[in-house]
């Protein structure tokens, strides 16, 4: 069951994360944010059409901060379970 946040649970998660040091952008993510920038408006499709011509791989990557991807791994070591297990059960949450 889904526990409902208060909103200072929520302020005190985001001041976590706003805590964090700023990663700067790899070479790939600057070339894939120059080649967004090209594309055109006309080529857009709306989330109702992607979703019926998008076929789910189960596969998410996500690039997050070193320090937030150290403690996954030791959360999930601590609990016995993979990291991707672990991050599963928490997205699931």
């Amino acid at each position: 069951m889904k526990k409902d946040l208060t909103q200072e649970e929520i302020e005190k998660r985001f001041k976590e994360i706003n805590a964090r040091e700023q990663e700067e952008p790899t070479p790939e993510d600057l070339i894939a944010l120059s080649k967004a920038d090209l594309e055109s408006a006309e080529d857009a499709i709306t989330l109702e059409e992607y979703k019926t011509q998008k076929e789910y791989s189960g596969r998410l990557m996500i690039r997050i901060p070193k320090e937030l991807h150290r403690d996954l791994i030791e959360a999930a070591k601590k609990n016995g379970v993979s990291l991707n297990q672990y991050a599963m059960y928490k997205l699931a949450k």
